[in-house]
């Protein structure tokens, strides 16, 4: 009953994101994207910071300033500003699928700057599932998107804020992180403005969307912390990629996005080589530790 449980948080927290994703690509058409994620970080920063300091946990500390803490909110600064990039320049069920290569490069910066050893079948996996990246950017053909490389990018972005995090310092609580990769958003956000032109008046109708976003992405945050505290990791993690069927269908019916093959079938091998690689890795974790043989005196 708990991964079940987990199973339906985890999936009700990639719906919140999607259509946060969907507000998000909407009030960018006309409200400046700077602008836009100075609102959505200093609004989730506060909400953080007020949950850390309710929970005993002071935002102000010094470990903002370790490396690895440093690194993660480097990753979610580039993870977060591509993607809010790539949102607005292609389409979201195009970003979506994208976004479902970061457990890939976790994985492979795992392999490579963790040195987290792996048979050559989690190899294959992560082989088969790059060439599907590959698929979806088409490069040297006639449907490739030079933009679409920012969804890239954001998933590049977003696999180094989560390897980093797991490096962090165990004395940070994940509400401290969480409080800071936020607020790091709001001088990002001052660069691109100033770089755009300056700030607008948003409309009630676009202040209510950015406002929803906001509120969908910590819904999506505490059902996503949730669904990992309640399931099994292993049981619970697979479902993450229901994001990209909730962003495919957005992307359908409310953009009038189309869906070709090439996206569909990329996607489709992205998602298959992820969900191996997790299979593979219960399984793994399943089997019995065998002792080794005593040593002869």
């Amino acid at each position: 009953m708990d991964n079940l449980r987990g199973a339906l948080l985890m999936v009700l927290a990639m719906a919140g994101f999607a259509i946060e994703d969907a507000f998000i690509k909407t009030v960018t058409a006309r409200v400046p994207m700077g602008q836009v994620l100075i609102y959505l970080g200093a609004g989730g920063g506060l909400a953080f910071a007020i949950l850390a300091t309710r929970a005993g946990y002071c935002w102000r500390s010094r470990m903002f300033f370790h490396p690895m803490v440093i690194l993660r909110n480097a990753g979610e600064i580039v993870g977060t500003a591509a993607f809010v990039t790539a949102l607005t320049l292609i389409p979201l069920s195009l970003a979506s699928a994208l976004l479902q290569a970061m457990p890939l490069f976790v994985m492979l910066g795992a392999i490579v700057f963790m040195r987290v050893q792996v048979g050559w079948r989690r190899w294959a996996a992560l082989s088969v599932g790059l060439a599907g990246v590959l698929i979806i950017l088409r490069p040297g053909f006639e449907g490739f998107r030079p933009e679409a490389l920012f969804g890239l990018l954001a998933a590049v972005g977003l696999a180094t804020r989560d390897l980093a995090t797991r490096a962090c310092p165990r004395e940070v609580h994940p509400l401290q992180l969480s409080t800071w990769g936020f607020f790091m958003l709001v001088p990002v956000g001052a660069g691109l403005l100033a770089l755009s032109g300056g700030a607008i008046r948003p409309g009630a109708a676009d202040g209510g969307l950015i406002f929803g976003a906001l509120a969908l992405g910590m819904v999506g945050y505490y059902a996503l912390t949730r669904a990992m505290q309640t399931g099994e990791i292993a049981f619970v993690t697979p479902f993450r990629y229901t994001r990209l069927v909730f962003g495919l269908v957005i992307g359908w019916t409310l953009f009038g996005e189309s869906l070709d093959a090439p996206m569909l079938i990329g996607a489709a091998i992205v998602v298959g080589a992820g969900l191996y690689s997790l299979i593979r890795e219960r399984r793994l974790m399943k089997r019995p530790v065998v002792a080794p043989p005593p040593s002869a005196i």
